[in-house]
């Protein structure tokens, strides 16, 4: 049977919970164990697929399609285990599900309430079969002790510690440790009243995870201990590493992985960790041969969260080619302000990517951006909507189509990009319906596209099928393939059926690729993403001309 290790935070928000989730899950990966992560989120909302990205960050696609929180593209990355839509919850999804049965009448009459129904539903999740050979679930629960829309969730792994074999569960609390740099101290009080607030409502951490500014004095380690009841050896500290990728290896310097097998009676019998890939990605890192500026062009420049698995792709991809990635992060808009602004800004950059973005604010802009960098041969990545530019851009440009645009931004006579059911002739084998995200019809999830021999796409690939994860409702319309293939900019990439079109890509430009599937979704750092490999390596290139 599988053991359960499951991480909570306290104090504040954003320290990390799903970057030690991962990191951990790659630890004892690293020993020989196969592990699943899975996330419960306390928010209403069924999933944040219609959640802000200012507010709520990337919505991380799994290869099923679910719409998912962030966190679970740190646990791909880490670990390389694919999630699905069974590894994230929300109380959304939970209450949905209890109305839904209650109307149905499965509960028999019965009165529903949140014990024990919203914590049976919240552990028949935690519970459900990972997979076989798994040896750890690590399950991370969202948001801080004390939130009271968190209270069912801590409720219900209360439960968990008290249902499930002795020895196989274990409970980390991730904390604050402030440094009061006015004062010289180090405060342990905040913790103290964190770890105070879990075990009043059941929960004695086994592990404190301290996220410190400095190391943590021995007098402090020792209170904490003490007030927390816990051993010295189980409050570990977590500074802030070098990189992301450093995580695993700091966290096992300070024995984070020993005290957590301990914790389940393994840490004598438990195979030593092999951390040589970890140890090579945070070299490359850290020793590059030199380094890249690369434009972000988007609409949510504004939170780089919202761009997460972007960003790492990126890294990756300079990972692959042992350089340095630098980002220059800009709103579509200021292209549309000041015209001047474009040649300040992209004329000595490396490469220019254009993201993924929904709604026509910023995109003149990054139609712009489309243009400058075909003008003066810089290398050009468009994900997704960054495609859709390029192709409006060549409509508009080159194949005299003044009137080419998206029917997402209003209504237009010349609809390069369209939604899917205007079409797609009804091929349900191409589109799945999502509920109401959105606004209708998203095509989320993993699609198989065919790549034209020859291609440069098919160059970066090694073949000519392949297939990536997708988020979207609106695709280039394939009317106009020979307008706009008689600028130059070719469809290399088809759905199955020849209907949808995935790939674009210019044969007279050292660099130009518009994809309309994300693939940063699925670019891991000891298995980085060609399209980025080579989007890096292009940039490279460049580098040694300006």
């Amino acid at each position: 049977m599988a053991r359960y290790i499951f991480i909570t935070g306290g104090v504040v928000s954003s320290l990390g919970k799903g970057l030690a989730s991962a990191a951990l899950g790659a630890l004892l990966q690293a020993r020989g164990y196969q592990v699943r992560l899975r996330k419960l989120d306390p928010y209403l909302n069924v999933d944040p697929g219609t959640m802000s990205p200012f507010q709520h960050g990337e919505v991380f696609v799994t290869e099923d399609g679910a719409e998912t929180d962030l966190d679970l593209g740190h646990y791909e990355r880490f670990t390389g285990v694919n999630a699905t839509r069974g590894d994230n919850i929300t109380t959304g999804q939970i209450y949905k599900t209890i109305i839904e049965k209650e109307r149905r009448g499965d509960y028999l009459g019965a009165t529903v309430q949140v014990i024990p129904h919203v914590t049976g539903e919240i552990k028949d999740f935690v519970l459900a079969d990972p997979g076989e050979g798994v040896d750890f679930v690590l399950v991370e629960v969202g948001g801080t002790v004390g939130d009271i829309e968190g209270l069912p969730f801590f409720e219900a792994i209360r439960q968990l510690g008290q249902e499930l074999p002795r020895g196989h569960a274990c409970f980390i609390h991730l904390t604050l440790l402030p440094f009061i740099k006015t004062a010289g101290e180090m405060k342990t009080k905040p913790t103290q009243h964190s770890v105070k607030e879990l075990r009043s409502i059941g929960i004695q951490p086994d592990i404190l995870l301290c996220r410190a500014e400095i190391p943590i004095p021995e007098g402090e380690r020792k209170k904490l201990a003490l007030f927390c009841n816990v051993r010295p050896s189980a409050v570990i500290q977590a500074l802030d590493s070098e990189n992301i990728y450093a995580v695993p290896l700091d966290y096992h310097e300070q024995g984070l992985d020993t005290e957590v097998l301990d914790v389940f009676g393994m840490k004598d019998t438990a195979p030593a960790p092999d951390l040589t890939r970890w140890k090579d990605i945070a070299h490359r890192l850290s020793h590059p041969d030199g380094e890249v500026n690369i434009a972000v062009v988007g609409k949510y420049t504004g939170l780089t969260d919202a761009y997460k698995s972007l960003v790492e792709a990126l890294v990756h991809g300079g990972v692959a080619n042992n350089l340095r990635v630098r980002l220059d992060w800009i709103e579509g808009e200021a292209f549309e302000r000041d015209e001047d602004m474009i040649a300040i800004r992209l004329a000595g950059t490396h490469g220019v990517l254009v993201p993924g973005a929904f709604g026509e604010r910023g995109s003149a802009g990054m139609i712009r951006a489309v243009q400058f960098a075909r003008e003066h041969q810089i290398p050009y990545f468009g994900i997704c909507f960054g495609m859709q530019m390029a192709m409006i851009e060549a409509a508009r440009n080159l194949a005299g189509i003044e009137a080419a645009s998206s029917t997402e931004f209003g209504p237009t006579s010349e609809p390069i990009v369209g939604l899917m059911t205007e079409w797609t002739r009804g091929n349900d084998r191409e589109v799945r319906q999502e509920g109401d995200n959105l606004g209708g019809t998203m095509r989320c999830g993993s699609y198989e596209a065919i790549l034209l021999e020859g291609s440069k796409a098919a160059e970066i690939y090694g073949g000519v099928s392949i297939s990536e994860r997708h988020r979207h409702r609106y695709e280039v319309n394939i009317d106009y393939r020979d307008r706009i293939e008689a600028t130059g900019l070719k469809f290399t990439g088809l759905s199955p059926n020849g209907v949808l079109p995935e790939i674009c890509e210019r044969m007279d430009h050292p660099w130009f690729v518009g994809v309309q599937y994300h693939p940063e979704l699925k670019s891991r750092p000891f298995d980085p993403h060609p399209l980025f490999a080579s989007f890096i390596g292009a940039a490279k290139e460049r580098s040694r001309m300006v």
